[in-house]
């Protein structure tokens, strides 16, 4: 469990550092910064927390969440330039968390009795809606919505993780299988650019 707390953590302060290189490419200051970092490092467990009446609050009964984002804050505050060649880094913990995020949100609802597929979205709204909290805050379309392979990552590796527990598989071995899986297709996704597809026709649209 500390290996799964460990990049938890991780997984926050990248997510946070991520919300705060945004929020200082549109200019906010400190402040704003920093609102927009803690937005997008907790909002969705913080969601999540507040849609399964669990409490306290994820960052609330742990402040070790709120000491990483404001670690993360200072860290860009003074190292923006030299943390910006490091995106190659930054997505590889940004993926870690989404994988790590996903899962922790889909045990928890677990743990609240909550049905599995409840629980599964659970555990994607944990992972992906502090970057749409963060994006709908700075005026963008929010990254799920546009492009990219990233809710449906958490949603296979959510249900890795499901169909594994039900043959009764070691939970650890389940988690660090499940997380590599949201791991692989995120980065898989990335690489060579894999989009779901669009609607824009349907069988009666004349070409």
């Amino acid at each position: 469990m500390e290996l799964i707390y460990t990049l938890d953590i991780l997984g926050t302060f990248a997510f946070a550092i991520s919300g705060a290189l945004v929020a200082s490419d549109k200019n906010f200051d400190l402040f704003g910064v920093l609102i927009i970092a803690f937005v997008t490092a907790v909002g969705g467990g913080m969601l999540r927390d507040v849609l399964i009446n669990a409490h306290p609050i994820n960052w609330i009964g742990d402040l070790n969440y709120v000491w990483t984002i404001l670690a993360a804050v200072i860290t860009t505050f003074l190292f923006k330039s030299k943390i910006l060649p490091l995106s190659k880094t930054m997505f590889l913990f940004d993926s870690i968390g989404l994988g790590v995020f996903t899962l922790l949100g889909l045990q928890k609802g677990l743990t609240y009795e909550l049905h599995p597929i409840v629980a599964l979205i659970m555990g994607m709204i944990s992972a992906v809606f502090g970057g749409v909290l963060r994006d709908i805050l700075t005026n963008k379309v929010p990254l799920i919505f546009e492009k990219e392979i990233y809710a449906s990552a958490c949603l296979l590796g959510g249900i890795s993780y499901l169909t594994l527990d039900v043959l009764h598989l070691n939970n650890n071995i389940n988690f660090v299988i499940s997380a590599t899986i949201i791991f692989i297709i995120r980065w898989v996704a990335v690489k060579y650019h894999l989009q779901l597809p669009k609607i824009k026709d349907d069988l009666f649209t004349k070409h």
